[in-house]
């Protein structure tokens, strides 16, 4: 659970169960993070009413701080839960993204070559210094 939320409001007044659901949605993004970057991870909500000429709008901004990078996503839309219900979406695909960068991939037989690499190379080290 991201621990480490501000929320927000501008020209919108944040209710208990606003907050809860923002809690609920983006607290839980965690999951799609690499191990190394759940505990320094924060994010930043902010929520506006914009009124249009059609009527209000609801947009929801996100801004999640995670290292080495900002992961932003924005929407707007007539029903403010449903604009953070997009934006989740959109930041777990983004956070899928940044796992797949930072946690290195390799089935069986990659750790099996480096292993045998890393064997070898130390036989090699030892071998030289005879």
């Amino acid at each position: 659970m991201i621990t480490h939320i501000d929320i927000t409001g501008v020209r919108y007044q944040v209710d208990d169960t606003t907050k809860k659901y923002v809690i609920k949605k983006i607290g839980r993004l965690d999951r799609y993070l690499p191990r190394h970057a759940r505990k320094s991870v924060k994010a930043e909500v902010l929520l506006k009413e914009v009124n249009r000429a059609s009527g209000n709008k609801y947009e929801c901004d996100v801004n999640l701080i995670v290292p080495r990078r900002l992961i932003n996503a924005k929407d707007s839309t007539l029903n403010m839960l449903a604009a953070i219900d997009i934006v989740e979406e959109k930041l777990k695909s983004q956070l899928r993204k940044y796992h797949d960068e930072h946690v290195p991939r390799g089935g069986k037989a990659q750790n099996l070559i480096r292993r045998i690499k890393h064997r070898m190379q130390l036989r090699t080290d030892s071998a030289e210094a005879i």
